[in-house]
Formats: C-alpha cells, sequence, structure tokens
C-alpha cells in the first residue's frame, strides 16, 4: 500500500500519511467487504482512491492559495512539488524520477491509475482491472494513452 501511494504521491510523508489512512478505512469498513473480489484487490482499490483524493486535495489548496494572493490575503505558502524518496531508488537517478512523476502527475486520473498498477506495481491488465473496475480492454487502451502522452510531454520537457 505505501509504494502502490508513493507511486501516486511521489512524497513520502503523503504517502505514509496516506497509507495510515487506508489502514484505518480498512479496519471501519472490514464489515462492508462482500468477497465479490479479492481482499487484495479491495484494498487496493481504497488505496488508489485515497492516493487520488489527496492529489485533489493539494490542487485545491494551490489553487486557493493562489487566488488569496490575487487578493493581497496573506495564505499558508504551498508547495507539493515532488519530494521523491523511495528506498530503492540510486541517488543518481532521483532528477530523472522526479521529473517523470512530474510528468505523470499530469496525467488524467484514469491514464495515472492504469499506468502505475501496471508498469509500476506489476499488476496485470486483468488485476488492474478489477481493481478499477473496467475491462482488461479499458486498461489496454488507458495505458497505450498513457504511454502515448507521456511520450509527448517527455519530447516537450526535453526541447
Amino acid at each position: 500500500m505505501f509504494n502502490l501511494a508513493l507511486s501516486y504521491l511521489a512524497n513520502r510523508e503523503d504517502a505514509e500519511e496516506v497509507t495510515q489512512d487506508v489502514f484505518i478505512s480498512v479496519y471501519q469498513t472490514a464489515e462492508q467487504f462482500r468477497g465479490e473480489s479479492k481482499f487484495s484487490t479491495w484494498i487496493y482499490r481504497i488505496t488508489v482512491n485515497k492516493s487520488l483524493d489527496k492529489i485533489r486535495s493539494r490542487k485545491r489548496k494551490k489553487r486557493w492559495a493562489t487566488i488569496l494572493s490575487f487578493t493581497g490575503e496573506k495564505g499558508e505558502t504551498i508547495d507539493y512539488a515532488v519530494h521523491f524518496d523511495h528506498p530503492g531508488v540510486k541517488m543518481e537517478d532521483k532528477e530523472s524520477l522526479v521529473k517523470l512523476y512530474g510528468i505523470i502527475d499530469s496525467l488524467p486520473d484514469n491514464q495515472r491509475t492504469a499506468i502505475v498498477l501496471t508498469k509500476f506495481e506489476d499488476r496485470s491488465q486483468e488485476e488492474a482491472a478489477e481493481i478499477m473496475g473496467i475491462t482488461r480492454k479499458a486498461v489496454e487502451s488507458l495505458v497505450q494513452r498513457a504511454k502515448k502522452n507521456l511520450m509527448e510531454k517527455l519530447d516537450v520537457a526535453r526541447d
């Protein structure tokens, strides 16, 4: 769960917070688990949703801080830059990963989820489809669109 949240948020503290929220949510709603899917799939779905909620919350706070700056009011400075600190990443790779995660963060939620689950979490398209509540073909399409968008954005970033 932590690695999945970290793949979305690229910020260790936020990933830890989301992981804690997931555990609390699982504990509080365990009796609602209907067994229609694997327990791990259910937990993945909760983690994806909590991670996306955190990203949306960041964006709302950042927009609100921007609006306040135009009105002359002083608000909290919001900086949600990528602070990627993953234990499996070498120091020399971090700069490249910060750029990559910044670009991944700009993808639509469904494309981001499909690419994170299949490429970073090494889930099959079938598993990703079950977690996302869509068909395997839809996941395949989302992954292809995500790859295309990533390549276009990486090309622009190189120029």
